[in-house]
C-alpha cells in the first residue's frame, strides 16, 4: 500500500457494526465486563479506548513499527519515554533540540535522577565520545528545530546497536510522510501530533511508535501508570487530519522551495537553513534518509529588533507558536519556542536574536512573498 492510500485506509476504518465511514467517537470512560476479569478488549479509558486505538494502530502502520501510543501532548510523549529509564541512566541529545525538550530534560526530568548530554549528533564521532558506562539512549531530531541540522540515521542506529543502546527519533519536522526512522534503525519514533499530522491548528496531541514487543510493553506500562492519554475526540480530529497529510506536505513543500528561492534573492536575508538547499549541511544525508525537505525554514534578518517589525507587520503569516498548519507561521525563536535556553546556550547553538522561523502553510505563494517582502522593508 502507497503512502497517500495508506494514509486513508491504513489502522483502523470505519465501524462494521454499523457501516460507518469513519471511526466513531467513543466517550467513554469505563466498560461493563461480563463478568469479573472478564472485559471485551476495554475495561477502562485510561488503559485503552477504541477511538484512541485507531489512531495508535494507524501511526504505528505509517512508521512501520510493532505499536503505537497516542499522548495528550508531544511533550507527554517525550516525557513518557524519558521515563522508562531509570535513576542514573544517562541519555545523549542532540544539542539543537526543541527548546521544551531542553526545558524537560534540564528542569524537570533531571530531579529524578535521569542525565543528559548535549553534543550536535550532526557528527557521529560526538556522540559516540559522550557515551559513558551509564549511557542507555541516543535521542536525535533529525531535522532539528530550529537550526534544521541533519543527523545520519544509519550511521547512529550502527553506533547505537554496537553499544546496546536505544535509538529515539522526533520525526516531527519530517513526518512519516517523508521520513520512516525505524527503516533505518530507530527503536522509537515520536511526533508532537499538534503540528503536521494534525495540521489544522485545532488539535494537541504527541503519538509515539516503538519497534519491539519490550519497548510497548515499557511505554504502555509508563502511559497506563501516568495517565498523559489523548481524548477520543481529539483523537478522532488527529486522524481526520492524517488522512490530507500527503497532498498537504506536497503543496506545502512547492510552497517552501518557491519561498526559499525568493529568499535568496533578498540582501537582508542571511543564513538561510533549509535541508533542501544544496549547500545546506547534511543535505545529502538528508536526501538519502527523506522522500522530501517539509516546510519549515530558518534565517537571519539581522537583530532582534529587525525580527521584531517583520513579525508586527505581517498580514499573512500568522505570529504563533507551533508549526506545521494550513496557514504559515511565523516566529523568532530566541524569544518564543527557544526562551527557555539560556541566552549563552543559545548564542553557542548560533539561535540569534535575528534569527526568523517560518511554517510555510497552503496560502498562494505570490501572496506569501509580497507579505514578507513589505513586512521587511516597511
Amino acid at each position: 500500500m502507497r503512502k497517500k492510500t495508506q494514509l486513508i485506509h491504513g489502522g483502523i476504518t470505519g465501524d462494521e457494526k454499523t457501516g460507518a465511514v469513519s471511526v466513531p467517537i467513543y466517550q467513554v470512560s469505563t466498560y461493563a465486563q461480563d463478568g469479573v476479569g472478564q472485559h471485551r478488549g476495554y475495561e477502562y479509558s485510561r488503559t485503552g479506548n477504541p477511538t484512541r486505538f485507531a489512531l495508535e494502530e494507524l501511526i504505528k502502520e505509517l512508521e512501520g513499527g510493532h505499536r503505537g501510543f497516542a499522548f495528550g501532548s508531544g511533550m507527554a510523549a517525550i516525557t513518557a519515554v524519558l521515563m522508562t529509564f531509570n535513576h542514573g541512566d544517562h541519555v545523549i541529545f542532540t544539542d539543537d533540540v526543541y527548546g521544551g525538550t531542553y526545558r524537560l530534560v534540564s528542569k524537570i526530568i533531571n530531579r529524578f535522577g535521569l542525565e543528559a548530554s548535549f553534543v550536535d549528533t550532526s557528527d557521529v564521532k560526538n556522540i559516540e565520545a559522550a557515551i559513558t558506562d551509564r549511557t542507555k539512549a541516543i535521542y536525535v531530531e533529525t531535522p532539528t528545530n530550529p537550526l534544521l541540522k541533519i543527523t545520519d540515521l544509519e550511521k547512529v542506529s550502527e553506533l547505537a546497536k554496537q553499544k546496546d543502546l536505544t535509538f529515539i527519533v522526533d520525526n516531527t519536522f519530517s513526518t512519516p510522510y517523508w521520513q520512516n526512522p525505524i527503516e533505518f534503525g530507530a527503536d522509537i519514533v515520536l511526533h508532537s501530533a499538534t503540528k503536521y499530522l494534525g495540521g489544522h491548528s485545532d488539535v494537541v496531541a504527541g503519538l509515539v511508535v516503538v519497534n519491539t514487543e519490550q519497548l510497548a510493553e515499557d511505554v504502555h506500562f509508563v502511559l497506563n501508570s501516568s495517565g498523559g492519554i489523548l481524548g477520543p475526540q481529539d483523537s478522532w480530529l488527529l486522524m481526520r487530519g492524517i488522512k490530507t497529510l500527503g497532498i498537504r506536505m506536497e503543496e506545502i513543500e512547492e510552497n517552501t522551495r518557491k519561498f526559499v528561492e525568493f529568499l535568496e534573492g533578498l540582501p537582508e536575508v542571511t543564513n538561510i537553513y533549509y535541508p533542501g538547499i544544496e549547500n545546506h549541511r547534511g543535505n545529502d544525508v538528508h536526501q538519502k534518509q527523506a522522500r522530501g525537505n517539509g516546510g519549515m525554514i530558518s534565517f537571519d534578518v539581522g537583530s532582534g529588533e529587525k525580527a521584531d517589525k517583520v513579525l508586527r507587520n505581517v498580514k499573512y503569516f500568522t505570529l504563533a507558536e507551533s508549526l506545521g498548519a494550513v496557514e504559515s507561521l511565523i516566529s523568532v525563536p530566541a524569544m518564543m519556542t527557544h526562551a527557555s535556553i539560556p541566552k549563552e546556550r543559545r548564542a553557542e547553538l548560533g539561535i540569534t536574536d535575528g534569527l526568523v522561523r517560518v511554517s510555510i502553510g497552503l496560502e498562494d505563494i505570490e501572496d506569501l512573498k509580497e507579505d514578507f517582502l513589505q513586512a521587511l522593508r516597511k
